[in-house]
C-alpha cells in the first residue's frame, strides 16, 4: 500500500517545510520563478478551454497540471508555503526568520516568472500587440478587470469578497499540498493533488500567483486596470486572505489534530512539495 495515514501526513509536511526553510535565496527564487510561470501556462490552457468548451469545469479538470508539475518537481509556490513553513515553525524544525525570508523570496519568484510568462503570452496571442486581443486573450482581459475593479465598484463589501474568496482559495491549494503527500507512488500523488485545485478553480476563488499572471497579461492587452488598482483591490488581500486561509485551516488545524499527538515521521516519505 502506498497510502500514508495522517499523522505521518502532517510528519512530513513539516520535514518539507523544514527542508524549504533551510534552501538558499537562490534557489527560492529560481525556483519560484519556475512555479509562477507553469501555474500561468496552466491558466492560460484553462482559461482557453473555458473559453472553447463555454464549460469553466472543463477548464477547472485541466488547470492542475500546473499545480501538479510544481509538486512533483519540488518547486517554490508561496501558497503552499503558507502552510508548510508555519507547521515547520511550530514544530520547531525552523525559525520565524527562515519562514518570512522564504514567503518573502518566493512570492518575488512567483510574481517575477508569472509576468515573464504574461508578457510571452501577449506576445503570442496578439502578434506582438498587432492584433485586438481575442477568444482567451478577451477573456483574460476581462477576468483581470473583474478581478480589481470589478470588487472596487462594491467598495467594502468587495474588498471582504476578494477576501474570502482568497481564504477559501487556499484552503484547497494547501489540500492539495496535504493530498499530495498522502502518497509515495507518483500516480497516487498525482491524482490526490489534482482534487482539491479543480474544486479552487472550479468556483471562481482567488489565488494570488495566479492572479499575477491573470492581471498583468490583461493590463498588457488593453484592462483598465491601473498598478493601484492590482496591488490594492487584488495583490494584498488575496495575498493575505491566502496567509489565512492556508495558516488556519490547514497548517494550524492538522497540527493541531496531529502533530501535537506523536506523530512519527515515515519510513520512505514522498518528495518535498
Amino acid at each position: 500500500m502506498d497510502s500514508l495515514k495522517p499523522p505521518a501526513i502532517v510528519s512530513a509536511m513539516i520535514q518539507a517545510g523544514a527542508t524549504k526553510a533551510a534552501l538558499s535565496p537562490g534557489d527560492l527564487l529560481v525556483r519560484g520563478m519556475l512555479s509562477g510561470a507553469l501555474l500561468g501556462i496552466a491558466t492560460s490552457l484553462a482559461v482557453g478551454a473555458a473559453v472553447q468548451t463555454g464549460q469553466l469545469l472543463v477548464g477547472a479538470l485541466i488547470f492542475p497540471v500546473g499545480f501538479v508539475m510544481i509538486v512533483l518537481l519540488g518547486l517554490e509556490l508561496v501558497t503552499g508555503s503558507f502552510a508548510l513553513l508555519p507547521m515547520a515553525v511550530m514544530a520547531g524544525q525552523a525559525k520565524p526568520a527562515q519562514m518570512l525570508t522564504n514567503w518573502s523570496w518566493v512570492l518575488l519568484g512567483n510574481l517575477i516568472g508569472s509576468v515573464i510568462y504574461a508578457i510571452l503570452f501577449v506576445i503570442a496571442v496578439t502578434n506582438a500587440w498587432q492584433v485586438a486581443p481575442v477568444g482567451v486573450a478577451d477573456r483574460i482581459r476581462a477576468l483581470a478587470e473583474a478581478k480589481t475593479i470589478g470588487y472596487a465598484a462594491f467598495g467594502g463589501a468587495g474588498m471582504l469578497t476578494c477576501v474570502v474568496k482568497a481564504i477559501l482559495c487556499n484552503w484547497m491549494v494547501c489540500m492539495g499540498v496535504v493530498m499530495g503527500l498522502a502518497s509515495t507512488s507518483t500516480i497516487g500523488r498525482i491524482v490526490g493533488a489534482w482534487m482539491p485545485i479543480l474544486i479552487f478553480f472550479a468556483q471562481g476563488f482567488e489565488h494570488t500567483v495566479v492572479n499575477m499572471f491573470i492581471i498583468p497579461a490583461g493590463m498588457m492587452m488593453g484592462a483598465k486596470v491601473s498598478l493601484f488598482s492590482w496591488v490594492a483591490w487584488n495583490l494584498v488581500p488575496v495575498t493575505l486572505g491566502n496567509l489565512v486561509g492556508g495558516f488556519t485551516f490547514v497548517a494550524l488545524a492538522f497540527y493541531v489534530t496531529y502533530a501535537r499527538k506523536g506523530a512519527e515521521l515515515p519510513s520512505a516519505l514522498p518528495q518535498e512539495t
